[in-house]
């Protein structure tokens, strides 16, 4: 009698990931015979899918390191993390935090935030349409009364810090043209949407990061304002507020006590 579905699922899974186990003992060919080497293809072809989807969804990443390193990189990851998702686009969301431990990459302490700026475009790409915020929204309120505004984030809204020039690696490894020495020592914040078809990510200036991280969270506009003032006493709460919206990160305003 053959195993349930279930349980051969279960015996079958496990070492595909890991070439050091032996093929399992429900994997059988003609005969009853034992069949590790069709096993080992079909393996094989599991992690080079996995692998292939990783290359897919951070190219920013391979381009810098090469094909091959990011290929050895990515096949250790697969290793560690088996998919949980039947959506390949959702897999490798731990990968950032995998590429900041990897021993290998540790000459390029910036790579990680690189990735976590392509998982974030991808996410973005992927999440919920909506109507951004529009301008005339926000200038219909009374001055008196904007402090205790609260923004609605757009579903793809996102920021991603960096201690390095994360976004600026990463602009110059998405389009496949040259790419000129960077300085990678400049700390630089980045937002990331999507208010219509294409996803934009762009700079945030000092402060910014920290009002837009405020606002998304929930936190009134005078509260997020007070915040980004403490980060930087450059901080323009009036381009700044202009810029988020402008980019498409909020989807409404409501007052703070409604």
């Amino acid at each position: 009698m053959p195993p349930e579905p279930l349980s051969f699922a279960a015996a079958f899974a496990p070492a595909l990931l890991d070439p050091l186990r032996a093929a399992p003992t429900v994997v059988t060919g003609p005969n009853g015979r034992t069949a590790g080497k069709r096993y080992d293809v079909y393996r094989n072809n599991v992690t080079v899918s996995l692998i292939d989807a990783l290359a897919a969804i951070y190219p920013a990443v391979q381009r810098i390191t090469g094909a091959d390193f990011f290929r050895a990189m990515a096949r250790f990851h697969v290793r560690e993390n088996p998919p949980t998702s039947p959506l390949l686009f959702e897999y490798g969301r731990g990968f950032p935090d995998f590429v900041a431990r990897y021993e290998h990459a540790q000459t390029m302490p910036w790579l990680a935030d690189v990735a976590r700026l392509e998982r974030a475009w991808l996410d973005a790409y992927h999440a919920r349409d909506a109507a951004p915020l529009a301008p005339a929204q926000l200038a219909a309120i009374g001055p008196e009364r904007l402090a205790d505004l609260v923004f609605t984030p757009h579903p793809a809204a996102q920021i991603v810090r960096s201690d390095f020039s994360a976004g600026t690696i990463f602009a110059a490894n998405r389009d496949g043209a040259s790419v000129n020495r960077i300085d990678a020592s400049t700390p630089e914040d980045a937002l990331i949407t999507r208010p219509g078809f294409d996803v934009i990510v762009q700079h945030l200036p000092p402060g910014g990061a920290v009002f837009a991280i405020c606002l998304t969270e929930g936190r009134p506009l005078g509260e997020a304002a007070a915040s980004a003032l403490d980060a930087s006493s450059d901080f323009d709460i009036a381009a700044n507020i202009a810029g988020l919206i402008g980019a498409g990160a909020f989807t409404s305003i409501a007052f703070g006590d409604a």
